[in-house]
């Protein structure tokens, strides 16, 4: 699904399995996991006498080979384990993992990531973890992203947890959603629902926000019975959704007893791997850990070293096993284990060569088995692997049990396989020569085609897509490709979708008829791959997709779907901040006049007008009113009536009449069941309320819009606008905790392109009004989109406000005026009144402030001729008018804004305004008029949290000798004013429960409602924000 454009308007939440009962021994393998068979000896992994094979280059090896001064050699005598059991050098990294435990334990959502290098002992470390876990009465799922090659395969960990839940709980957990969840796991689709589903979207139309919200609200249920740990392993493997779903989960973290753990491989992650700013992404977010295990210095590599050979090692043996290991555990005992039969001075030093030196120890059956195992993945089922390998039944069996035993490949009692390590089915798989390889691959992909259930549930198209592509076989790669994309589409999975439809385009040239045989052409897979990557909000791919697109259509022969291109690269540009797009734009508009009217034509010319309104009103205005009319004609006005309203409601034209018809296109869309229609009628219906000043209404609008665009999957697009629209309500009412939750959630979308900016700047003004902290760095983010090459003007003129407000609040009053006369230059600011008054506003202060005449007549000039045509409008321009009164006049002035405020209903700037009015009658001698506005002004600020306007209440109250009025930053009860004290002292909690007579427990209580009361994120910031307040002036005790 495309995401719908931007409204004309508009700126801007585990389960884990169950688990083993009773306290435990040996560390457990991890829950849901392979089941690892007990450790093999040395005498398990070779044969008691010498045996003939092959070396990895088919050359005959000498039975019985080895060198004096070997580590074999050295070995000989005592019994060698696989793999060590104690867990060295990791004792901080396992007590992070057991306090992020104990805080999800308490309810606190917590994730930690785990890095390191392949084989430097990250699935060790958990199965130390996952042991106490489930020796704990925890619960714990385990699941692994897979190695697909890039197109990946769509949500593969969580179908793998959530299979583990549906085998130990059965399907009664996913009553009622059975279809939903049917998208993780197919095989719920033929499970007899519990319940009777209520009624909902069908199969394929579950949209993938909802998905989402189903998995995280799973989670949280399954939490409340006991705590659950889940395991994501391999994350550099992870595909798009997988890393989408996973971020969701993150940022929409509720309080619950959930942890979440992932590993990755840190060697793995170029400079243009996905997993990059993936990663950098999540630390932004508190509730975030990262753990990076390091390799082992040389008393660790000398501590498992001895674990393994049940003896103290010899210095020389560990010094060449650290050098040549460099600390990593896994290679430490794969050299080991394996031994090395020309001795340690030749030992090869490439990975594959250490990896691969138990494979040669296989029997050539055992050996031949591993290769075509390796081309089907790290994990395969044995039904799978019999079906490509097309041997006999027993000498199937005795090749597995063979590598079982030497521990290259562990087994689990469901029939599957899987690779000890990675890194051992890589090396295997390098080995393959290139017919072989081709020719196990087309065996995988034609098994799988001919029998999908070899492989669980709704792997299929991507695993045939993966094999005939590694096969080399291009015709079938191509078709394969097309309809794994399709499949990933239908499963919300867009970003692979992208990527597979890419992988079509790099075929297409070398299948000679591969339009015949996917039915469609080349420019067809381009739009196709566009739409795929803009609505995966891959931006800067499709602009290159719609440039190579545009190069190749016939605009002659179709100018209609030329025109859709220049529209839809016209409008990407503009979100990416790139140009305006207005040529485009243009040139769409210029092709679409030539087509008679139809369906196509009518929408297209609608999306032109819906682009061209931040940029020229009035042509966009035109052009819609021809969209309107051609769509009554041909009965298709539904989902054209919102973009036509806009324009209407846009300019000064019966804001009324515009509202009643935008509800008649809610009820409308409602019926029709037109969910498009009605996610662009509530944006618009919001953002119009917004306009006539009905606040509450417009909230509510935009909160159904949020809940209908997260229901049909543009969350990322259009619910974003909506989320913001929503905050910009809540912040006019007071409602300011509410609308930072919105933004946050809207956050947590993480739209693309300018899509994420109106969240940004709002959540920016609230910090700024209540003196945050770190106020500056997300007002640094937001000024940070001024100095892209475009941006629309109704986001450009808000963020000048914000710089100014920003450089106001520092006291910078050259940059405050720097600022103001950038702002004052938008050749756009006299035609945008909604969002030119708050900037004249800002400049009207700067301009009082430093006493600059100049500037203040340009703002009067300004605002002269700036229509008011709205509640807050009049309001603005009032208060603009007050500002730039002279002395005399100030005194009435400031009695109209206040009134215009209060009819308008915003309570932060009817606060300012009553400090203004305050200040304005103390002057002029009526004292106790003065104290009654300063008392209303600091009840507002303490209500809102706004700290400095308080601190200008208190600061005006004692200037002008006012008595009864209070600073508004008395948000602290005297015994937490003296908990702060001790902590801006430095002293931790006990000490402060030792010098207050509490105990610790209630010492920690208070400095956590001290930090969530000031709104900062630790104790240091507290102190710091109470000093700057005066909260720790002896005469507030």
């Amino acid at each position: 699904m495309t995401p719908a454009p931007p409204p004309a308007h508009a700126r801007g939440s585990t389960a884990l399995g169950a688990a083993a009962s009773g306290p435990t021994v040996a560390p457990a393998p991890l829950a849901g996991a392979t089941v690892v068979p007990p450790r093999a000896t040395a005498d398990a992994t070779a044969p008691a006498a010498p045996t003939a094979g092959t070396d990895r280059t088919g050359a005959h090896r000498p039975a019985g080979r080895d060198a004096a001064g070997s580590v074999r050699g050295m070995l000989d005598a005592v019994t060698v384990r696989a793999a060590s059991t104690v867990l060295v050098g990791r004792q901080d990294e396992l007590g992070s993992l057991r306090a992020a435990l104990a805080r999800a334990r308490a309810g606190q959502t917590s994730t930690v990531l785990v890095g390191g290098e392949a084989g430097v002992g990250k699935t060790r470390l958990l199965e130390e973890f996952g042991a106490q876990v489930t020796a704990g009465g925890d619960r714990l799922l385990v699941g692994q992203c897979l190695e697909l090659g890039e197109a990946g395969l769509p949500f593969a960990p969580f179908a793998a947890a959530l299979r583990e839940v549906l085998r130990r709980d059965g399907p009664a957990v996913f009553a009622g959603y059975e279809p939903e969840f049917a998208r993780l796991l197919p095989e719920l689709a033929r499970v007899p629902a519990a319940v009777a589903a209520p009624p909902g979207p069908a199969l394929s139309d579950t949209p993938r926000g909802y998905l989402f919200d189903l998995v995280g609200e799973l989670f949280h249920r399954l939490a409340e019975a006991r705590p659950l740990v889940l395991v994501i392993e391999d994350l550099h493997w992870a595909d798009r959704s997988t890393r989408d779903l996973i971020g969701f989960l993150v940022r929409a973290a509720r309080a619950a007893r959930v942890l979440l753990v992932c590993t990755y491989r840190t060697d793995e992650l170029h400079r243009g791997h996905p997993l990059r700013p993936f990663l950098a992404e999540l630390d932004r977010a508190r509730s975030v850990e990262r753990i990076e295990l390091g390799r082992l210095d040389r008393d660790g590599t000398a501590a498992i070293l001895a674990d393994l050979l049940g003896a103290e090692p010899a210095a020389r043996a560990v010094d060449d096993v650290h050098e040549r290991t460099q600390g990593n555990p896994f290679f430490i005992e794969e050299l080991a284990a394996a031994g090395d039969p020309v001795g340690c001075a030749t030992l090869p030093e490439t990975l594959r060569d250490l990896l691969l030196a138990r494979v040669d120890r296989l029997p050539d059956a055992a050996q031949r088995v591993l290769r075509i195992a390796a081309a089907g993945g790290t994990r395969f089922a044995h039904q799978l692997l019999a079906e490509v390998a097309g041997l006999p039944e027993p000498e199937l069996e005795d090749a597995l049990r063979a590598a079982v035993a030497a521990q290259l490949v562990v087994a689990d009692p469901e029939g599957d396989y899987e690779f000890r390590h990675a890194l051992v089915r890589e090396a295997v798989h390098d080995e393959l020569l290139p017919g072989e390889h081709a020719r196990l691959h087309a065996r995988y992909a034609a098994a799988i085609d001919a029998q999908p259930h070899l492989v669980a549930a709704g792997r299929a198209p991507a695993e045939i897509a993966h094999h005939w592509y590694a096969a080399h076989d291009h015709p079938r790669a191509l078709l394969a490709a097309r309809v794994a994309a399709r499949a990933a589409g239908d499963r919300y999975a867009y970003a692979e979708q992208s990527r597979l439809l890419e992988r079509v385009l790099e075929l297409w040239e070398l299948v000679p008829d591969a339009a015949d045989r996917l039915g469609m052409d080349h420019l067809a897979v381009l739009e196709e791959t566009l739409d795929a990557a803009t609505t995966a909000g891959d931006y800067g791919r499709a602009i290159t997709l719609a440039r190579a697109a545009l190069a190749e259509v016939d605009a002659d022969a179709e100018p209609l779907r030329a025109a859709r291109l220049f529209d839809r690269r016209g409008w990407l540009l503009a979100l990416l901040g790139k140009s305006d797009g207005s040529a485009e734009l243009g040139e769409a508009y210029r092709l679409a006049a030539g087509v008679p009217d139809g369906p196509q034509r009518v929408r297209l010319l609608a999306d032109i007008a819906a682009h061209l309104v931040r940029i020229d009103p009035e042509q966009a205005a035109a052009v819609a009113a021809e969209a309107h009319t051609a769509a009554e004609s041909l009965g298709e006005d539904l989902a054209l009536l919102p973009t036509r309203i806009a324009m209407l409601c846009r300019s000064d034209k019966a804001p009324d009449l515009g509202l009643a018809e935008l509800r008649r296109a809610e009820v409308r869309a409602r019926a029709a069941g037109n969910a498009p229609a009605l996610v662009s009628a509530l944006v618009h219906l919001s953002d119009v309320l917004f306009e006539l000043g009905r606040y509450a209404e417009s909230a509510e609008a935009a909160a159904a819009g949020v809940a209908e665009a997260r229901r049909v999957g543009i969350s990322r697009s259009t619910g974003a606008y909506l989320l913001s629209n929503r905050a910009e309500a809540l912040i006019a009412l007071g409602r300011w905790d509410e609308a930072d939750a919105a933004c946050v959630e809207a956050s947590r979308i993480d739209p693309p392109g300018v899509s994420g900016l109106h969240w940004l700047q709002l959540r920016a003004g609230l910090r700024l009004a209540r003196a945050h902290p770190r106020a500056d760095e997300l007002v640094g983010r937001a000024l940070g989109f001024l100095a892209r090459p475009y941006l629309w003007p109704n986001h450009r003129l808000p963020l000048h406000e914000l710089r100014i407000e920003a450089a106001l609040a520092a006291d910078d009053k050259v940059e405050a005026a720097r600022a103001a006369r950038a702002a004052l230059a938008d050749d756009r600011l006299p035609h945008l009144p909604r969002e030119g008054w708050p900037v004249l506003g800002a400049a009207a202060r700067t301009a009082a402030r430093i006493d600059d005449r100049d500037l203040a007549a340009s703002v009067a000039a300004l605002a002269a001729d700036l229509p008011a045509r709205h509640p807050a409008e009049r309001a603005h321009a009032a208060q603009v008018a007050a500002l730039l009164a002279p002395a005399g006049r100030a005194l009435p002035a400031w009695h109209t804004a206040v009134e215009a405020w209060r009819a308008d209903g915003q309570p932060y700037a009817l606060g300012r305004a009553l400090l203004a009015l305050a200040e304005a009658v103390a002057t002029a001698g009526e004292r106790e008029q003065a104290g009654a506005a300063v008392e209303e002004a600091t009840a507002i600020a303490r209500r809102l949290g706004a700290t400095p306007l308080a601190e200008q209440a208190a600061t005006l109250a004692r200037r002008v000798g006012l008595r009864g009025a209070r600073a508004g930053t008395d948000l602290l009860t005297a015994r937490e004013r003296e908990v702060l004290r001790l902590v801006a002292e430095g002293h931790s909690n006990s000490r402060i429960a030792e010098r207050l007579f509490i105990s610790p427990k209630t010492a920690s209580v208070h400095v956590s409602r001290i930090i969530a009361k000031l709104d900062v994120g630790n104790r240091i910031e507290a102190a710091a924000l109470a000093h700057r307040l005066g909260l720790l002036d002896p005469d507030r005790r």
